[in-house]
């Protein structure tokens, strides 16, 4: 019986048709497939998973979670903890600011349904600094500054970190050598570690993975984002995070101290860093990491390949795929763009440029590595939230909460109107390729950039590149054996075939089964490519495609057909065995109501009648308030390297 079929039995709402869809689903995707690859390599002590699947399953998570040991969520009033977070990430409801006088949650939120995988990523900067003005007798405690931080936290806010962006350093409260914050950080780094292993589940049950992790805050003058989030293969980790406070803004020294603190200085040690909000960096994300203003050269190359595994491409502060800009026609690059007027505190208010972007810098990648012997920009794609409430995966359009950080916070109370800046999303979802829900599978699924990025949904997306794909291997049902026998998984390198053949790539997608997903549309296959001294792009349609759906606004109800599965077998017509290239595809959702504007309807809104805008409501009858969304997913890339290429 095809997945389709089970659908067609069940209604559409019983809880038991979504499983049995999603089983179906899963094993269509190719649970019942041949053996794709070897193990995972084990580096800790656990019970071997009871459910495990050669051809690996889909694994949802979110990479980039702040609590309130960070210090920029502390200050909104966020009280969530990692513990708090991952209990959340499992199914737990979990109460949010506004608080009253007793510590009451004035607003619950609650998953639709648990994660896989999170990584509680808090700021290093300053973990030590917000832990002394919260802890009575402390060192430090009654200095001015943790008076002003518990007084006036907003204003705290400013002060702590202009302080931190413009100087580097730290306050003297922290002590002879900053011996105080450092002891303090170091309180805070094993209890984040304590909750992650809490959260772990080492049965062989498997149903929940959590990493070690925190990021780095870095970024020149003018507040570009050069951050990233440090995610730890296991339990084994430096003795502290290591801060901007001690790398200074380059990212070259962050990952030189990972190699004499992490990889070199304690076996078993090993980690990835993850840049994020590249559509926020002035131009600097995908500069040298050695020397900002310029180029990247052959000294930090052999790091970034080691480290720069992935790229955040979809968070909360925007979208970073593509920028729509002359000369470029795909449409689709305007999806959830941060404008110039939400940078966050001390940003330049310079729009975005293309090279912030990560088409960009894959193109860019390729052609560098003609000169460099080596591609130092080869980098798989995620999503995840950067959630300031610790709400890790709460990634629902309708009920949008906000998120923080840079967006609208609660502290006094929720303002009126919207939950959140318009120009703002509920964030991304990272999605990786494993065996088993284990830290060692799901690490090694980010070494090999096996893993996709959604803009919040949970569809199911494949992609292979090989040469010999048959024409109706869709409807093989051991889709992905023959996936991963005739080439290469999202995130891989194709070598030459036969000389003068050309790739085939292979794309397959399921609908996510929840009744808040829309159906699917259709399936593009985005390539990038070196010609002469020239970088070229092309989109192509290869499953699915524009079906005229839509969403009813008033009432946000969908309209139009779409499709449960897409499938599709691509050749590419102007293929140049000389010329390296990477393909990675883009799924697309039907049309449903953004956020905003389930916010808008909730409220009563009528753009015709000013009577019903409210304060703090004129953002949904802007002129380029975007009321609907199509929700969408990006796989990582595949990379062809001719033979005689120097990389």
């Amino acid at each position: 019986m095809s997945c389709e079929k089970i659908g067609d039995n069940m209604p559409r709402r019983d809880p038991v048709r979504r499983c049995a869809l999603f089983l179906c689903l899963s094993i269509a995707a190719g649970a019942l497939a041949a053996n794709a690859a070897g193990p995972p390599r084990q580096t800790e002590q656990r019970a071997p998973c009871a459910s495990t699947s050669a051809q690996r399953r889909p694994h949802f998570g979110d990479t980039h979670v702040h609590t309130t040991y960070s210090q920029d969520a502390s200050t909104q009033d966020t009280r969530v903890t990692p513990r708090d977070a991952y209990r959340f990430a499992r199914g737990e409801p979990l109460g949010i600011q506004p608080y009253d006088e007793s510590g009451a949650a004035g607003r619950t939120v609650q998953l639709e349904a648990p994660l896989d995988f999170v990584a509680v990523t808090d700021h290093a900067e300053q973990i030590g600094e917000v832990h002394i003005c919260k802890t009575p007798g402390a060192p430090g405690h009654d200095s001015l500054v943790c008076r002003i931080y518990r007084s006036a936290p907003r204003v705290a806010f400013f002060l702590m970190n202009g302080r931190y962006s413009a100087l580097g350093g730290r306050w003297g409260f922290c002590g002879e050598d900053d011996r105080h914050c450092l002891a303090a950080a170091r309180t805070v780094w094993q209890s984040t570690q304590d909750a992650a292993e809490a959260a772990y589940d080492r049965s062989a049950d498997c149903a929940f993975t959590s990493f070690v992790a925190y990021e780095w805050t870095a970024g020149p003058s003018g507040g570009a984002h050069l951050h990233r989030n440090v995610i730890f293969r296991n339990s084994v980790v430096p003795d502290l995070p290591i801060s901007r406070m001690e790398t200074g803004v380059e990212a070259i020294e962050l990952w030189r101290q990972l190699e004499a603190q992490c990889r070199l200085g304690k076996p078993g040690c090993e980690a990835v860093t993850i840049p994020h909000n590249s559509n926020l960096g002035n131009g600097y994300t995908f500069a040298s990491a050695v020397d900002i203003d310029a180029e990247i050269g052959e000294e930090e190359t052999p790091l970034r390949a080691r480290y720069e595994r992935l790229v955040e491409v979809m968070q909360h502060k925007g979208e970073s795929e593509c920028l729509l800009s002359p000369g470029v026609t795909d449409e689709a690059c305007g999806f959830e763009k941060a404008g110039p007027g939400i940078r966050i505190p001390f940003s330049d208010p310079d729009p975005g440029k293309p090279f912030d972007y990560v088409r960009d810098a894959l193109k860019r990648g390729i052609a560098l590595g003609r000169t460099l012997g080596a591609n130092p920009l080869k980098m798989g794609m995620i999503g995840s939230t950067d959630t300031h409430l610790g709400t890790p995966g709460l990634t629902k359009e309708r009920g949008h909460v906000g998120h923080g950080g840079a967006g609208i916070h609660a502290r006094d109370g929720v303002p009126p109107g919207l939950p959140d800046n318009l120009e703002f999303n509920p964030g991304g979802l990272a999605v990786l390729w494993a065996e088993e829900n284990s830290r060692d599978a799901l690490f090694e699924a980010m070494l090999r950039r096996e893993a996709y990025a959604t803009s919040g949904t949970r569809p199911v997306l494949r992609f292979f590149g090989g040469y010999d794909y048959a024409p109706d291997v869709c409807d093989a049902p051991d889709l992905a054996a023959r996936g991963y026998a005739g080439g290469v998984a999202m995130g891989g390198d194709l070598e030459p075939g036969v000389p003068g053949a050309a790739p085939r790539l292979l794309v397959s997608a399921f609908r996510d089964p929840s009744d808040s997903a829309a159906p699917l549309q259709r399936i593009e296959i985005v390539k990038g490519w070196v010609d002469g001294d020239a970088t070229r792009e092309r989109i192509v349609t290869v499953a699915g495609g524009e079906n005229g759906a839509d969403v009813d606004l008033a009432s946000c109800e969908r309209r139009g057909e779409g499709s449960e599965s897409l499938c599709g077998v691509w050749s590419d017509p102007d293929f140049d065995p000389a010329a390296p290239a990477f393909y990675y595809a883009r799924l697309f959702e039907n049309p449903s109501c953004r956020w905003s504007q389930w916010a808008c309807n909730a409220a009563g809104v009528d753009c015709s009648d000013p009577a019903t805008v409210g304060e703090g409501l004129e953002p949904c009858c802007a002129p380029d308030h975007q009321r609907s969304v199509q929700e969408r997913a990006w796989s990582s890339p595949i990379w062809y390297t001719p033979a005689n290429s120097s990389e």
